[in-house]
């Protein structure tokens, strides 16, 4: 088990994390989200041990995780950090990159092994070729492989996936955290993209304001965010007092309400004049506002010209699992 115990830190004069505590079990995957700035790499640092603590202690099992002033070489023998700096050998191969870290074993594992990784990052076709030739996505990959390939216990992600191709990024996530699966690797990983979190993380924690705002497992905080901060996370969100809405009793109680949740009306709802549609593929984003001036997102199959008036509706499903939840703001 890591244990995260009272942790501060800043830099200089500014407190950058205050008091966080967090248990992360072995083979857990744990997701570290929230806005830029909020601490999220600075955590992942504290862990590894490139930083020293202001206050709080860090142990993996029942060994403490010490900073640079207590380690000659900073780091943790046991745990593998990557960073958004890639830390590669430019002028050598992709395979000579991997391979670097596999020099115990004897040839015919190690081009095995190498292979294997290559073909996890989708990057067969270039094992031959220089690093310093590659892209910015091709690189990150080319670094996953790198630290995938040393076996940690503990491996330390930092938005590992914010250099590569939208079209790659569903495939290699599924790659990644599976082999982390199979091989019974702890994986922490800081990151703003909640395709990174939903499927294959089994906790999230939420960092604001220098602390932990929630922690959770994924679908739970998806399902009932607590908070407008929170849902924005996982994608455009709304937070509508329960008595705009006209079948309920006269509350001001706020609900959050994702864009896919509402439906277009032609007859009665709340009323919403649409001023901007945003094509995103399968269906368009609206930006509305309603007749008190109040800006709402949601879906809709088709573009809508501005100032169109439509009406919108939430289900009393949706309506009801969020007060079940306790999902008022």
């Amino acid at each position: 088990m890591l244990r995260i115990e009272n942790v501060s830190f800043g830099y200089n004069a500014d407190t950058v994390l205050e008091n966080i505590d967090l248990r992360v079990q072995r083979r857990e995957h744990v997701a570290l989200i929230g806005e830029s700035g909020c601490g999220k790499s600075t955590l992942l640092k504290i862990l590894y041990g490139l930083m020293d603590l202001e206050q709080g202690q860090i142990f993996w099992e029942d060994e403490p995780v010490l900073g640079p002033a207590y380690n000659l070489v900073p780091g943790a023998p046991f745990m593998k950090y990557l960073s958004q700096d890639f830390d590669l050998m430019p002028f050598t191969t992709v395979s000579e990159n991997i391979s670097q870290y596999l020099s115990v074993f004897y040839p015919k594992e190690l081009k095995e092994r190498t292979q294997k990784l290559l073909e996890m990052i989708e990057l067969t076709d270039f094992a031959d070729t220089k690093v310093k030739n590659l892209s910015g996505g091709q690189k990150q990959r080319v670094a996953l492989a790198r630290v995938l390939a040393q076996k940690p216990e503990i491996l330390l992600l930092d938005e590992p996936f914010s250099h590569i191709d939208n079209f790659l990024k569903n495939s290699l996530r599924r790659n990644i955290f599976k082999y982390l699966r199979d091989h019974g690797i702890t994986c922490i990983v800081a990151t703003h993209d909640y395709q990174d979190v939903l499927p294959f993380t089994d906790r999230v924690v939420v960092l604001k304001d220098k602390t932990v705002l929630a922690k959770g497992k994924p679908m739970d905080l998806y399902t009932n965010p607590k908070s407008l901060y929170i849902a924005s996370l996982f994608g455009e969100a709304n937070s509508i007092s329960i008595d705009v809405l006209k079948s309920y009793a006269n509350t001001k109680r706020k609900i959050i309400v994702y864009a896919h949740e509402f439906r277009i009306s032609e007859n009665s709802g709340i009323t919403v004049f649409a001023k901007e549609s945003y094509p995103m593929g399968p269906y368009y984003l609206i930006e509305g506002a309603s007749e008190e001036g109040e800006t709402l997102f949601f879906h809709s199959p088709y573009p809508l010209e501005p100032e169109k008036k439509v009406y919108l509706n939430v289900s009393i499903e949706t309506i009801n699992q969020r007060l079940q939840g306790g999902t008022t703001v």
